[in-house]
């Protein structure tokens, strides 16, 4: 994500009056100018009049812009009613059941046993991009560089896209659970609101390691099958932007790395043809890579397919030349010489 490029502050609707306030919930709540004056008891010149000067203080474009500042103040929160107190930003934890966030895949959002639309892709690469920085805020800027790089739109639509998020992500019974919280610094998640699977697998391969140092290795290998039973394909399949496309390059290369350790702890404890066959479906996946190659070789050669494991070199060191015009790298050159020779002590300590 880019550097984070401080942006001015809006002012808040602490500088409205009280009748100004009442006429911004209103509009917040999308009410139109005559059900505003049936509501207050005044006159639709009087509402116009009011709104012109709610734009005028609070420096907004228009009516949609003044529905998204009300959000983002905190004086109207999906399905919530008036909140006068609220003179600025407010941040709380969302309540109800959390939101599941899927990104080992095409984005995918569930929240109370339903699956919920996140709109656009666009749109879903904002949510994307909050759900893969958990814990802090994001700005406007950021936003924009990361989901639009460098050709960003000709308006700001971030506040817009993230008004729609919030009415998207909301339980249908109303509920004042805003999931996606604005203060001084940007957007973010609500603490406890939300469930990341990228953070579920995280927490899966710390567990699979501490099973391993425990000398539990075949726990280390069912967690490690659970972590990668979470990408159901290409993380954030689809998503536009520079954010997007880098996540997806780390996460993929994540995956590779959960595999290989897998992998490893498989052949400790003799289960070659499990190893080859996991190993096989990501080399055919990415062919290119000399990890996942190396790691093949060696499973193929400790299931007793030796020809096999050359094999696999002579394939790759091909696409290599083929394709990138370069020769295969140390670690498949070692791990082919060690085939060779059958040197069984010396596969064993290559680490990818």
């Amino acid at each position: 994500m880019p550097t984070t490029v401080t942006t001015r502050r809006r002012p808040t609707a602490a500088l409205l009056g009280r009748q100004e306030r009442r006429v911004l919930h209103a509009v917040g709540c999308g009410l139109r100018d005559d059900e505003i004056a049936a509501a207050l008891a005044v006159s639709e010149d009087a509402v116009a009049g009011h709104l012109a000067r709610i734009l005028v203080k609070l420096g907004l474009r228009d009516r949609a812009a003044a529905i998204v500042h009300a959000f983002d103040c905190g004086l109207v929160m999906p399905g919530c009613g008036p909140r006068p107190q609220a003179a600025g930003p407010v941040l709380r934890a969302a309540g109800g059941p959390k939101a599941e966030i899927s990104v080992l895949g095409p984005l995918e959002v569930r929240r109370g046993g339903r699956t919920l639309d996140p709109g656009h892709l666009r749109q879903q690469a904002v949510l994307a991009a909050l759900a893969l920085c958990t814990g802090r805020s994001v700005s406007q800027q950021e936003l924009l560089d990361g989901v639009w790089g460098m050709e960003p739109p000709v308006t700001n639509v971030v506040p817009v896209y993230i008004y729609r998020l919030r009415k998207k992500l909301r339980l249908g019974d109303g509920g004042p659970d805003p999931l996606i919280e604005h203060g001084r610094c940007g957007y973010r998640l609500a603490a406890g609101g939300v469930e990341v699977d990228v953070a579920r697998m995280e927490a899966l391969v710390t567990e699979a390691g501490a099973a391993d140092r425990a000398g539990e290795t075949a726990e280390a290998v069912r967690l490690c099958s659970r972590a990668l039973e979470l990408f159901r394909g290409e993380p954030l399949a689809g998503l536009p932007g520079p954010f997007a496309e880098l996540e997806r390059l780390r996460l993929t290369e994540r995956r590779i790395a959960v595999v290989q350790r897998k992998s490893q702890w498989q052949l400790r404890l003799g289960r070659h043809s499990e190893a080859v066959a996991e190993l096989s479906a990501f080399f055919a996946a990415h062919p290119l890579n000399e990890s996942v190659a190396a790691m093949l070789m060696r499973a193929l050669y400790r299931d007793g397919r030796q020809a096999d494991a050359v094999a696999v070199f002579a394939r790759t060191r091909r696409r290599l030349a083929d394709d990138l015009g370069v020769r295969p790298g140390r670690l498949l050159r070692l791990t082919y010489r060690m085939i060779l020779c059958g040197d069984e002590a010396g596969l064993g300590a290559i680490t990818p």
